[in-house]
């Protein structure tokens, strides 16, 4: 074996780096709840904070549920699915609207918990939290995007070509397509609305617990 071979064999394959993102995928909920867990465990609310996180936890949500009435009952899947392409609504702005949702949701629940730590302890929760979300969202986005690059084709091309991964367009996409569909939305997000009603019962304990 000679030195190109070596380090040939050094790098990962793209088929072990696509095994990766589909575990990554996979388990997205279980890796997006520990953040949460740090919040319910350590965070210390206080009113104002509570007064400021629960409005954009809510905005976050909503947008959500808004792009989940465009894109269907496949958001929740343990594999990426796509029974059609969805570029209207929130997708006419930008490819990922369910994500930047659970990012402001995040953000709201993280500002909500943690109103009465020390400011570098908050700061380093809320931040923390956005991160591993980040980080997570880094690695899943890819394996969607060669999902759907290879079953919708050109068509996807030149969605992503005129609307991008995250910044929102100013108009909307001029070829949007899809209708929104409001009955899909309690069947795709009954996990997510389990999630929210434990995050605001947790922030309510922990809220009495503060002022008690």
């Amino acid at each position: 074996m000679d030195e190109h071979d070596t380090a040939a064999s050094s790098e990962p394959s793209s088929s072990s780096r696509e095994t990766y993102r589909e575990q990554v995928f996979r388990y997205r909920g279980a890796l997006l709840a520990l953040p949460a867990l740090a919040l319910v465990a350590f965070g210390r609310p206080s009113a104002l904070s509570v007064t400021l996180g629960l409005p954009l936890a809510h905005l976050g949500e909503l947008l959500r549920c808004w792009g989940v009435g465009y894109s269907g009952v496949t958001t929740r899947g343990d594999q990426v699915e796509a029974p059609r392409l969805a570029t209207n609504g929130p997708y006419a702005y930008t490819r990922n609207p369910l994500y930047i949702g659970n990012a402001i949701t995040a953000l709201g629940f993280g500002i909500a918990f943690t109103g009465k730590l020390s400011p570098w302890v908050r700061v380093a929760m809320i931040a923390g939290g956005l991160t591993a979300m980040g980080a997570v969202y880094a690695t899943i986005v890819p394996h969607e995007e060669a999902y759907l690059a290879g079953r919708f084709g050109e068509s996807y091309r030149a969605y992503c070509a005129a609307v991008g991964r995250l910044v929102p367009r100013r108009r909307p996409y001029h070829e949007a397509e899809g209708r929104f569909d409001a009955s899909v939305i309690a069947r795709a997000e009954t996990r997510t609305f389990v999630t929210f009603g434990l995050m605001l019962a947790a922030l309510a304990w922990k809220a009495s617990r503060e002022t008690s």
